[in-house]
Formats: structure tokens, C-alpha cells, sequence
């Protein structure tokens, strides 16, 4: 810091320990305060010194002062103690021994046996240097010299971000660096470590001419980061080297060229803004592949010499209730990104949207635009084109502020337009199903619902409800089929359609209470009835987003099963269960429900086919469906147990089974889930499913954990995923190797080894991909 009196801040310096020595010597000797003590005076610059000591003793004519025992130094922000402290007036040179901390202004602490610097602290010399900043790095060396510039040289530094070990400190932490020398450098906010080794478990691993970090006071800082290394046998050995750049604080890039042996040079990088009400991302690459003919023969891959892609991504917060964004991407062929695991948009499908979301105390809005990039190896794009393009999605959902008729008024809308230029659609077993088909398709839905709960003196819960439903529609599609393969159907040809639902409904709870010394029970039978005309044009329509269909006990009391809107359920319809929950003192909770569905009248929607024959082998095909039922118990300990089924109506055969059993517990937590299907061959499956998944985590201890999974098909007795991971982490270090494998799996790569080593402050080192999750 600049002193820009030198003379008079001696001249005070001198007198204020004269006068500190007469008030120590005639009051009592003072003991070092701790750090934060009422005593020390304000920190600002321009601040008067404050020393304290046991014994002060002032040589005139060596115009020298010395302070001894339990010495303390208040300065412009500085605060220092030490044994003993001598001051040369002529010099203006503080010379401190033994014990000495050093509390910089901004909060980091200098530990060292001997120290002479100047009046000011801002130029000197240290030996037995020990640093600990405020964000947990330390350093130590030798001897150290404080420069003009705010530097300081440290020489046979060494530098951590790892806590000394509590039971044993002058164990060699889990990693450092040491360096000939170190250069912490103030105005740069860097510390430069030249000729430096890395050493990890005390052994030296690496050496480098130089690295530099950023310091304590750094959020980011530009410069290299730690490269990366990959093979692959299409790709050959990849070697990355990131560069991180510092734009603005409200800007910065990260450029990652990769050099593969087999193909070249592959240059990646995003740029990333953010704003007052948002940010926004631009990701990129390019390539021109050097050996196209690595990949199979009429593929995507070998096709392509000059290989692009553009993504952008952004969030924006228009107003505390509407949000505006979109996450799209383009490349030059469907599978660039997926070859070469694009960061951010490697996935498959890669989903590309737009949106506007508008979130209201009583009122819900959502309109979004999709496109669908399916990554694959098929140069003709067959399955992306397949895919619905969709412009747009508008969901719109009312509450009335005020009560109707003593009632909730609610108002539901939804808007689909979307076009597709190839038919989609499969065979399994006797089953053809057409997800989608070629053309466009607009759709617009109105709801308007109202309902009431009225409560009888004896706690009968009476709930009237009436819905009215409209849809307007226009497909430009005929009756799908291909290579001689037909919708046997009633499917409309192009054209419009009005269709409308009414619905009268009532349902009815009787919640029962019961309880004991050490429980509370609570039984509540529950019946429905709904009252509708036949669903119209059944069957006979684009079906596109009620193609996924479960009934069991999740879905038993809903008004309309259906996922979507494409299809109405219609009928009158009855739906009978009972509901319980139970509670122990002892923090023991059980749950259940168990029911059946009735189709009293007019025509069942889940025995009408369609293009994806969504109702059938649903257990709600019949007039009397199957049963459901679901039951849980939640243990104190940290133990889970639930299942849920579909049961025949007349055998009680199993159609369906799901069982979980979780827990978590001190040292190790996992989940164990069992799924029983039967075959559903007018659905799309033909044959029975029964798999078992396991999920472990067990820590170790404080540090080290391991984790595994394992996925089997019992019917055909063979695991089919499994994988393993083991973890180390501490405040400084995290380390993680995973493994997976696909035993029964036809791809060429079936099993992967990922690995990440972080060091704090100085960056990770991955090895494979960055999903490290078993």
C-alpha cells in the first residue's frame, strides 16, 4: 500500500508506542487478543497504529523500538501478533520473531518464524512461510520475499487446497504441488507455480514447467484448463485441451479442440452470456474427418467429410410470471453430435423447442414448438422423419377466483398442430401399430369443469361434478398403410371433425376414523359414477398423444384415463374402491387402495380400437375390469415397501405386477424394483416381461463410497444392464470410476469405463464420458 508521509507515520508510530509503553507499564501486562477483539480500532485506510505488548522499551539514539510478549499490531487493515517486535525508526523496517499470523486485509492469514518488512507491509522478507487464504488453499516455503506491485516470491513453495490431516498435521495431504518457486502476484490475482510436481498420496506423479491458478479472490479466471482424454476405435485416441476465456462478468467461452488419431481435428466450444433477466448459450463444432471410411459402409458417419453443428439455448425471465426460452440445435448429418459426444446435445432424440410459460395465481399457460432430431446411422433420416413436427403446443388451464354455485370453476384448452412426413408404424406379433401418419394434423380442445363437496352431518363427503367438453379437428392424412400392410380400422379421411363430451358426475367418500392408544386409522370407501354419451368418431382419428395407457390403482379414480386428448372416454361409467391410511406412534405409516371399474352403459372406449390400439389387453376392455390394488408400509428405520397390481377379474391371475423395496439407512441406501407384465399382443407385446433392478450405494466412510446396479430379465435368465462405480471425495479431491456393461446388448461397444479426478482449484481430468453414474 502507498504511504505518502513516510516521515510522519514514523514519528506516530514512534509516539504511539511510547504512550502504549507508559499506559502497558502502569495499568498491567496485556495477553494477545484473539482475532475479531472489541479492542482493535475500525479498519479504513488511513488508519492510526495500534501496538500492544507485555513490555515496550524505546532506544533514543538507536531511534530503535522494541516490543515484547504477546505483541499485537494494528494497522490500515492489517493485524499481526508475534513474541517480540522491533522498530527501526531510521530503517522504517518492523522486524517480528517468533509465532507470528499475519491477518491480511483481505482475510488471509500469513504464518512465519521471522519477518521484516516495511512500516507498511508492503515490501519484506519472511522465512518459514505458511499461507492459509480464505477459500482453504495454503501455501508454505522456505523464505519468501514481498514485493513492490502486491507480489510476494515464495521459494520452495508448496501449494494445496487439502485440510492437514487433524490427527497427524505434517502428514503429506492427498495432493500438492511443489514448486521451485511461487509467485502469488495481488494485481493479477494469480499464483504462478514454475518448475512445479505434482505429488499425490506424498508421491511425485507429474512434472510441469509452469501452471498457474487463479488466487482466492478469483470467481473465473481465463486461461487452459485440464485436458481430457478418450478412445474409441471409429475415432482412434482423442487428446482435449480446454482454454476458458473471461469475456465480461457477464460473459465467457470455453474453446475444447480435440485431436483424434484416426479422424483429425475436432474443434468444440460454447459461449455463454448471461443478462439482466436470462442467459443464453451457443454451442459448436467442426470437423473435416480424415478417414470417413472408419465407419460402416452407407452409414451417416461415412458419408460425411466436413461435419458441422450450431445449438443455441436460453432462459429468459420476462416478468416474475412468464418465462421465455428455447434449446435448439443444428447439424449438417442426424448423427455428428452422437459420434463424437457433443457436450449438451449428444442425447437421442434430441428434442429442439421453443416456449412461453405464464404461471398465474389462478391461470396456467404453456405454448411450446418441437423438433425432433433422431441421431442415428441412417442416411436417409427414416426415423426423423417419422417424427412429429410440432408448431404448436398450447396448454391453458383456468381456476375462477371465486366460488360458482359454491363450487370450483375450472377451464381446460389445449391447441395441437403438427405434420409428419412418413408414416410411423410397427409390427409386433399380430399387431400393427401406427404411432403416426404422414401429413398434418390441428386439433383444439375446450373443458369446462364444476364441482362441489358437500358434507352430510354423518361425514358422508358428496362431490356432484358436470364437465363439458368440445374438439374441433383437421387431418390431411388417409387411411395409413404401407407395403400392403393397412389400418383395418374405421379411420376418417382427410377432412374436419366436431366432436363433443358431457359429463354428469357424482362421487361419494365416507372417511372412517379409528384409532387406538398408539394408532390412527383412517378407511374411506369411495364410489364414482359419470354419466356421458358414447365417445364420438372412436377409433376413427389421429391418435398422437394417448397412446401410453396403465390402468392400476394410480389411475383408478380418474374421471378420463386416457394420457391425452386424442381419445375421450366415454360411457357410463362406475368406479368402486376402498382407501386407507394408518399411522403408528412408534413412526410406522401404512397405505392402500384396492378397486374396480365398471362400464355400465353405452360404448366402451377401451375396447374401441385405433391406430395403436391403445385400450386393448388394459384390463378395462371388459364391461368389468380387472382389479387394481396397491399397499405400502413406510418404516422409522429408513425402510420402504409398496406394491401395486392388476389382478382378472374372474381368476385373480396376475396381469400386472410393480414392487419396490427401498431404504435408507447411515451407511447405505439403495431400491429393489420387481415389474411383472403380461404379454399384451393386441397392445404391441408379445411376449411376458419380468425384470428386476437393484440399486446400492454403501459408504464406506467419511470419504469413500461404492455403488452398483444390476438389471435382469428373468424370462430370459440373463442380466441384461450392470455396472459399478466406487467414489473418494473430500474438501479438495473427488475421485470416480464407473463401469457398465450391456451383457445382452448387439452394440458394438457393449460395456464403457468412465473416471473423473476434480481437484479443487486446479481443475478435472476425465477419462471416457462424463456420465459416471453406474
Amino acid at each position: 500500500m502507498a504511504v505518502t508521509d513516510r516521515g510522519n507515520i514514523r514519528r506516530l508510530f514512534a509516539a504511539l508506542l511510547t504512550s502504549t509503553a507508559v499506559c502497558v507499564v502502569a495499568v498491567y501486562p496485556l495477553p494477545v487478543f484473539a482475532q475479531g477483539s472489541s479492542l482493535a480500532p475500525e479498519a479504513a485506510d488511513g488508519a492510526k497504529m495500534l501496538l500492544r505488548a507485555n513490555d515496550l522499551t524505546y532506544n533514543q539514539d538507536a531511534k530503535l523500538v522494541t516490543a515484547t510478549g504477546g505483541v499485537q499490531i494494528y494497522y490500515n487493515r492489517y493485524r499481526m501478533v508475534a513474541q517480540k517486535v522491533e522498530y527501526n525508526q531510521t530503517t522504517g523496517r518492523v522486524m517480528a520473531t517468533g509465532n507470528i499470523e499475519l491477518i491480511e486485509p483481505g482475510g488471509n492469514r500469513v504464518y512465519a518464524d521471522a519477518l521484516d518488512v516495511t512500516d507498511n507491509f508492503g515490501e519484506g522478507f519472511v522465512n518459514s512461510l505458511h499461507v492459509e487464504t480464505t477459500d482453504n488453499t495454503r501455501l508454505a516455503a522456505e523464505s519468501a520475499e514481498r514485493l513492490p506491485g502486491d507480489q510476494m516470491v515464495l521459494n520452495n513453495g508448496v501449494y494445496t487446497a487439502c485440510l492437514p490431516c487433524a490427527k497427524n498435521p505434517d502428514k503429506a495431504p492427498l495432493w500438492q504441488v511443489k514448486a521451485q518457486r511461487v509467485i502469488r502476484d495481488g494485481q493479477t490475482h494469480t499464483i504462478r507455480l514454475e518448475h512445479a510436481t505434482f505429488e499425490l498420496f506424498g508421491l511425485p506423479i507429474g512434472y510441469v514447467p509452469f501452471v498457474t491458478v487463479p488466487d482466492e479472490t478469483v470467481e473465473r479466471k481465463s486461461g487452459f484448463l485440464f485436458p481430457s482424454a478418450t478412445v474409441s476405435q471409429k475415432l482412434g485416441f482423442g487428446l482435449t485441451v480446454p482454454y476458458y476465456h473471461v469475456f465480461s462478468p457477464s460473459m465467457d467461452a470455453t474453446i475444447a479442440p480435440t485431436y483424434y488419431s484416426r479422424q483429425g481435428l475436432l474443434l468444440q466450444g460454447e459461449v455463454r452470456n448471461r443478462f439482466d433477466n436470462g442467459d443464453h448459450t451457443l454451442r459448436f463444432a467442426f470437423i473435416n474427418q480424415n478417414d470417413p471410411g472408419a465407419f460402416a459402409a452407407g452409414t451417416s458417419d461415412a458419408h460425411a467429410d466436413t461435419r458441422v453443428m450450431v445449438a443455441s439455448k436460453a432462459k429468459f425471465e420476462i416478468n416474475p410470471r412468464w418465462t421465455f426460452g428455447w434449446n435448439a440445435m443444428v447439424q449438417s448429418d442426424n448423427n455428428f453430435s452422437k459420434t463424437y459426444r457433443l457436450t449438451g446435445v449428444n442425447e437421442t432424440p434430441f428434442t429442439n423447442e421453443a416456449y412461453l410459460t405464464g404461471i398465474g395465481k389462478r391461470n396456467f399457460f404453456d405454448l411450446r414448438g418441437y423438433y425432433f432430431n433422431i441421431q442415428d446411422t441412417d442416411y436417409s433420416r427414416t426415423a426423423e422423419k417419422q417424427q412429429a413436427i410440432v408448431y404448436p403446443s398450447l396448454d391453458y388451464k383456468y381456476y375462477a377466483p371465486e366460488a360458482i354455485a359454491g363450487g370450483e370453476f375450472s377451464i381446460t384448452s389445449n391447441l395441437t398442430n403438427l405434420s409428419r412426413q412418413k408414416d410411423d408404424f410397427y409390427n409386433e406379433a399380430s399387431s400393427t401399430r401406427f404411432r403416426g401418419i404422414e401429413g398434418s394434423y390441428s386439433r383444439f380442445t375446450t373443458e369446462a369443469e364444476w364441482k362441489r363437496t358437500f358434507t352430510t352431518d354423518d361425514g358422508l363427503l358428496l362431490t356432484p361434478l358436470l364437465a363439458a367438453r368440445g374438439d374441433l379437428s383437421r387431418h390431411t392424412s388417409n387411411t395409413p398403410g404401407f407395403n400392403g400392410v393397412t389400418y383395418g380400422g374405421d379411420f376418417e379421411s382427410s377432412g374436419s371433425d366436431a366432436r363433443y363430451m358431457a359429463t354428469a358426475g357424482l362421487e361419494a367418500r365416507y372417511p372412517i376414523l379409528l384409532t387406538t392408544a398408539n394408532s390412527t386409522h383412517v378407511i374411506e370407501p369411495i364410489a364414482q359414477i359419470y354419466l356421458r354419451p358414447d365417445e364420438q368418431n372412436a377409433g376413427g382419428l389421429p391418435n398422437e398423444d394417448a397412446q401410453s395407457f396403465v390402468f392400476d390403482a394410480t389411475s383408478l379414480f380418474q374421471r378420463d384415463k386416457f394420457s391425452g386428448y386424442d381419445r375421450m372416454e366415454g360411457g357410463t361409467r362406475a368406479n368402486v374402491g376402498l382407501r386407507y391410511n394408518g399411522s403408528f406412534d412408534n413412526g410406522i405409516g401404512l397405505r392402500g387402495i384396492f378397486g374396480q371399474s365398471y362400464q355400465l352403459a353405452g360404448l366402451n372406449s377401451f375396447a374401441t380400437p385405433d391406430l395403436v390400439n391403445v385400450g386393448a389387453d388394459s384390463g378395462l376392455e371388459s364391461k368389468v375390469s380387472d382389479f387394481v390394488a396397491m399397499a405400502g408400509i413406510d418404516l422409522p428405520q429408513g425402510y420402504s415397501v409398496s406394491a401395486q397390481g392388476r389382478f382378472d377379474e374372474k381368476t385373480l391371475e396376475m396381469r400386472r405386477m410393480d414392487a419396490s423395496f427401498s431404504y435408507s439407512l447411515p451407511r447405505i441406501n439403495g431400491e429393489l424394483v420387481y415389474t411383472n407384465i403380461d404379454a399384451q399382443p393386441n397392445y404391441g407385446s408379445s411376449r411376458d416381461t419380468e425384470y428386476l433392478k437393484s440399486t446400492t450405494s454403501f459408504k464406506i466412510n467419511q470419504n469413500w463410497s461404492v455403488s452398483g446396479t444390476a438389471t435382469w430379465d428373468m424370462n430370459k435368465e440373463q442380466v441384461i444392464r450392470r455396472g459399478l462405480g466406487v467414489t473418494y471425495a473430500d474438501e479438495c479431491t473427488v475421485f470416480t470410476i464407473a463401469y457398465t456393461d450391456k451383457p445382452a446388448s448387439t452394440d458394438a461397444n457393449p460395456w464403457t469405463v468412465t473416471a473423473r479426478l476434480s481437484f479443487r482449484t486446479l481443475g478435472d481430468i476425465n477419462v471416457g464420458s462424463t456420465e459416471l453414474n453406474p
